[in-house]
């Protein structure tokens, strides 16, 4: 992808109170909805050449469904393509993957309720003077440091979501020598793993054996003395006197 974003980091900064917490530079950059190559709504957190960019990505993505990362320089493009709708957003490359697909997935779920259907046959931007407001408000939250319950809930939506994106690499990888390859190593390490468990629980299960066996041994040497001493009272004596003949 020969695209080059160019971005002005002095653009980049926040517009509202630098005292309160989202007050650094967004790690959602640019966020768009689009029907094909047709941009219904979009909204970017600092300027730069997003329009000229998005839209030869935008005619390079399949209409099918699909969920795919594409790395360019210091930044990532994510999107989901569904029912040949594209949500699409531009990050850094060090914001999570995780994150970008809940945010995603986030913007077309509230886009599907409040649009449905007319999304097929709207004119372009003709859902931008709402939803941007939409992408602008999602793009605040998912950029934002979360805590407490919302932390768990957030946390959990994000390792649900890696678990898609996991799926869709492992299937993206399976024609790379050199990362099938990687993968194959992880096999070995994993067998490995298994031998050494198998290897522990014998050792575990003779030595609990062996514990038993003791234990066993210890009462039945115990069982004996008792009897011999019973005996031996009964008898007169250790000698059993009055029990053995002479």
């Amino acid at each position: 992808m020969n695209y080059s974003i160019s971005l002005s980091k002095e653009s980049c900064k926040p517009t509202f109170d630098e005292t309160s917490i989202a007050a650094a530079k967004m790690p959602i950059l640019f966020a768009t909805v689009s029907r094909g190559n047709t941009v219904l709504a979009k909204y970017a957190s600092c300027s730069g050449n997003f329009t000229e960019v998005i839209d030869q990505v935008l005619a390079k993505i399949s209409p099918e469904n699909a969920k795919l990362t594409y790395s360019h320089g210091n930044y990532l493009f994510h999107y989901i393509s569904d029912n040949r709708i594209i949500y699409l957003a531009i990050t850094d490359d060090d914001f999570e993957r995780s994150k970008a697909f809940a945010f995603l997935n986030d913007i077309k779920r509230r886009f599907e309720i409040q649009y449905g259907d007319r999304a097929q046959t709207a004119l372009p931007f003709s859902m931008n003077s709402e939803f941007s407001r939409t992408l602008n408000a999602q793009m605040h939250h998912y950029s934002a440091d979360v805590t407490g319950a919302d932390k768990v809930t957030e946390v959990q939506e994000q390792v649900d979501e890696l678990k898609g994106i996991l799926v869709r690499n492992i299937d993206s990888i399976a024609s790379r020598g050199e990362r099938l390859e990687l993968l194959v190593d992880k096999t070995d390490d994993l067998n490995s793993t298994s031998t050494t468990f198998r290897k522990t629980s014998h050792n575990l299960a003779r030595s609990m054996w062996w514990k038993n066996m003791k234990l066993t041994i210890i009462i039945v040497v115990i069982v004996i003395i008792v009897i011999y001493i019973i005996v031996s009272m009964a008898c007169g004596g250790l000698g059993w006197q009055k029990c053995v003949k002479k």
